[in-house]
């Protein structure tokens, strides 16, 4: 099984953007850089981080030269806890103290920062303490605070009014004068001069990387933008940000809500505080098959079916191959299998199998070559492939993996198959056997439920051929996402007969209620399955007889309102119709999936009227 932690093991030449990142901080030679790693989620940013932060990690041996100290700042941990900016400075305030504890002249000024973030952080609680602080009100009364050695650090809360004043912390004792007032703006100008004073003399450039923002709430997210603008552009400091810019586009316009904010206005947020925007590398083909190859070893690995020397060689091979590849020297079948031993049957026909799979990972629009889903959908296959032994199934892992894929990227063709499994005592479709043979030619029309998409034909074509396999013991395997009890559900006569008279019902009759009370509820979900799938070809979207087979059933059953929002979840959005969607407004079920449809932008807006309107 594989985690899905950040690493700084490379194995798709991200290295190649961490060392241009590390040496845009080394070139900076301490004027201030800020730097933007940008992805989607799962693409790799937090490990392309980690990747940065060990290329400034080793000393310079020159000890009269510029270091770096890092700090990683992560507000996903803080959020719901502890103010951003509070969290922030104090883990600035940290990473120079240490810095600065074996010369204690440096350590005095570094506490004397900490004093001053204290006070800093003291502008956030409520009450006459932060009132005084903020307007600037003489604080003659903090200062006989001070004087009575009372002290914030020392107390279990702060409460407001006097409870608050009498509980400021002795941190920032010798920073108020109690006849003077106080500007904020002036200490906050003050704090970043000592700050940068204390980098200048400690000959250090503090390098803030900022992680997880895209997984916090916006709110949170701002926060921490706004707090990173505090430190932002100090001489001898660096930020480099892991965020997905679209998410920070969109929390800028949760922000800013009702104000008539356009995209253009949200970009520019993200731009002022970004020098130097860097997107993680996609995946193409070549990556992908590198990436889904390395896994498979990694895994070799951790079974001890492959020496450590021999995985870290075909790393080294790896990185070689993908840095050539412009020269087009691709990482192709014959190149996977020389990093692996040539007696090991079962690592070549992975190698093989990663070599397959990559194209349709890369062009499926449910994957895309997203390291994360990769990691997911292998994860997936192997502990099907676990849970088989112990049940005395021998299925072979490229069997598994082709299944999968299909679940992952073609719902509904894989419930299709599944279904016509079922229906037969020996678990092979012929349906399937013909599609295969019809996927060869590229002239000749796939038969119903494949369609003519191009995934379809390149899924029929990927090995093993499944026409002549026993599918029971995969579909028994795959239970974790589907509904079904397979192997055990084919339609008995009953059945047979609903399935009959739902495809031709055009409306409610109580002779079709008694079909469905005698099928009994696990025959009536699969008479309604069979049902919606032979009239796939021609439903309309359109009418709202079409809606019948589900809704009759699921009124007399709860049990088949799963199937049927799962039957329904694959509706094309674009070709929804008011009388179609008018039926479903009526039931709890089905509630979600019309929010869902509301939402969505192929949605047409009349449907989505309609639905607005059903919901009042």
């Amino acid at each position: 099984m594989w985690h899905d932690n950040e690493t700084t093991v490379d194995y798709v030449n991200f290295n190649l953007v961490a060392t241009a990142c590390a040496n845009l901080i080394r070139e900076a030679d301490g004027e201030p850089i800020s730097i933007g790693i940008s992805g989607g989620w799962g693409t790799g940013k937090s490990s392309l981080v980690r990747m940065v932060e060990r290329e400034l990690s080793p000393p310079d041996e020159d000890s009269s030269a510029n270091q770096f100290i890092v700090a990683t700042f992560n507000p996903w941990l803080y959020q719901g806890f502890e103010d951003a900016r509070t969290a922030l400075l104090q883990i600035v305030g940290d990473a120079v103290l240490a810095r600065a504890a074996s010369n204690k002249t440096l350590f005095d000024k570094a506490q004397a920062l900490l004093k001053r973030i204290n006070f800093l952080r003291l502008t956030q609680l409520g009450g006459e303490v932060a009132a005084t602080l903020i307007t600037g009100v003489p604080v003659g009364l903090l200062g006989r605070a001070f004087d009575a050695g009372v002290t914030a650090m020392q107390n279990s809360s702060v409460s407001d009014g006097l409870s608050a004043a009498k509980a400021v912390p002795s941190a920032t004792k010798g920073l108020l004068d109690a006849a003077k007032p106080i500007s904020l703006p002036q200490e906050i100008q003050e704090f970043r001069n000592s700050l940068e004073e204390l980098l200048k003399e400690l000959k250090i450039t503090l390098v803030i990387f900022v992680d997880d923002l895209d997984r916090c709430l916006p709110k949170t997210a701002i926060a921490t933008l706004e707090a990173i603008r505090l430190l932002l552009f100090l001489k001898r400091s660096a930020f480099v940000v892991a965020a997905d810019d679209a998410f920070i586009r969109g929390a800028v316009r949760v922000h800013f809500a009702g104000t008539g904010i356009d995209d253009d206005i949200a970009t520019n947020y993200f731009d002022k505080l970004i020098q130097v925007p860097l997107r993680v590398p996609r995946l193409g083909p070549n990556e992908t098959k590198a990436y889904t190859a390395l896994l498979f070893l990694e895994n070799a690995l951790k079974k001890k079916n492959l020496d450590k020397t021999k995985f870290e060689t075909a790393i080294q091979l790896v990185g070689e191959r993908l840095r050539e590849s412009w020269k087009d020297k691709s990482v192709d079948l014959n190149f996977l299998e020389s990093l692996v031993p040539q007696d090991n049957t079962e690592l070549l026909g992975l190698m093989g199998l990663a070599e397959r799979l990559a194209p349709l990972l890369l062009q499926a629009s449910a994957v895309q070559s997203n390291p994360r889903l990769i990691k997911r959908f292998l994860n997936t296959v192997f502990l099907r492939k676990a849970l088989a032994k112990p049940q005395g199934i021998d299925v072979d892992v490229q069997v598994l993996a082709k299944w999968h894929l299909l679940e992952r990227c073609d719902e509904t063709i894989a419930n299709a198959l599944a279904d016509k499994v079922s229906a037969n005592t020996d678990g092979r479709v012929h349906l399937l056997r013909e599609a295969e043979a019809a996927a060869e030619a590229v002239d000749v029309k796939l038969p119903a439920p494949f369609g003519d998409q191009p995934f379809a034909r390149e899924w029929l074509q990927l090995p093993p051929k499944l026409g002549d396999f026993d599918l029971r013991p995969v579909l028994h395997l795959s239970r974790d996402s589907t509904i079904r009890d397979f192997g055990a559900d084919e339609l008995n006569q009953a059945g047979k007969q609903l399935r009959d008279g739902l495809m031709t019902a055009r409306t409610s009759s109580e002779i079709l209620k008694e079909q469905i009370r005698a099928a009994g509820e696990q025959q009536a979900i699969i008479a309604m399955t069979r049902a919606w799938d032979q009239r796939a070809s021609i439903r309309t979207w359109q009418k709202a007889d079409e809606n019948l087979m589900l809704t009759e059933v699921c009124n007399e059953y709860s049990g088949a309102t799963n199937r049927a929002i799962t039957l329904l979840s694959n509706a094309p959005k674009a070709q929804l119709a008011p009388a179609f969607v008018h039926p479903l407004l009526s039931y709890v079920w089905a509630k979600s999936l019309l929010v869902e449809w509301e939402k969505h932008d192929h949605t047409p807006t009349i449907v989505k009227n309609a639905i607005n309107q059903g919901n009042k």
